[in-house]
């Protein structure tokens, strides 16, 4: 079982490499990566991803272990529903341990999606500090069953470090910079997201939660996944009029 001095002797350096370079106002991309990875290499889980939210529904994708969750994030950030968007606004860890015996009715969706990718328990942390509510870390089992205490504390402490990290990052005000450089693919789509936003914004004079709902809900009537869509209408291949249709 991972205690506590596992996480302090592989990700203690790495913070404080984060934090060097923030002081330094050099590129943090890395570090932050470093420190989410090495957290979610110590969890009792077999897969993680970390995102960093706001309201609204904005999230960034930090880092996902595998290609499995990362899609499952694509999913969750393309509906607007799901365990990191609970996590985050309840401020409360989402412990579903086993999909096949209950859709959880304030997201069934992205429940059934997740039960269908041979995800057997979600388990997810709103990443806090305080009164400030950062982001989440989504974990899943592909076996369903519930977590030992020692498990859900192991977790517990690696969220704390993750915490630590994210809220240096959003202190320096570098949380844009160091997101889209961490995440890579999926930080340049919720880039691309925000632009199609800002064009439905321009279109139809509503605000940015009503442009975001108008895109996921265009998203899902086609059965396709929001950064593509998003990517359509940035590249000029679909025309805002036409998510009214």
């Amino acid at each position: 079982m991972t205690g506590v001095g596992d996480f302090a002797g592989a990700v203690s350096p790495l913070l404080s490499e984060l934090l060097a370079a923030l002081r330094e106002g050099r590129d943090a991309a890395a570090a932050l990566t470093g420190v989410c990875r090495s957290v979610v290499k110590l969890l009792p889980v077999d897969g993680a991803a970390v995102s960093l939210m706001a309201a609204g529904g904005n999230r960034t994708l930090v880092l996902a272990s595998d290609p499995v969750v990362e899609h499952l994030d694509a999913v969750q950030f393309s509906l607007g529903e799901g365990p990191s968007f609970e996590a985050f606004e309840t401020g409360r860890p989402v412990l579903v341990p086993d999909l096949s015996q209950r859709l959880p009715s304030s997201w069934p969706v992205f429940a059934t999606e997740a039960g269908m990718a041979g995800i057997g328990g979600i388990f997810a942390f709103p990443l806090r500090r305080g009164a400030a509510t950062l982001g989440s870390v989504d974990t899943y089992r592909r076996a369903a069953g519930w977590l030992s205490d020692e498990e859900l504390a192991t977790i517990l402490r690696g969220t704390d470090f993750v915490t630590s990290a994210l809220l240096a990052v959003v202190t320096a005000g570098l949380a844009g910079e160091a997101g889209n450089g961490a995440a890579g693919g999926p930080a340049r789509d919720s880039a691309v997201v925000h632009q199609a936003t800002g064009i439905v914004i321009a279109e139809f004079a509503v605000s940015a939660e009503q442009a975001l709902v108008r895109l996921r809900a265009y998203a899902y009537s086609r059965g396709r996944l929001l950064d593509e869509v998003a990517r359509d209408l940035v590249a000029r291949r679909l025309h805002p009029r036409e998510i009214e249709a």
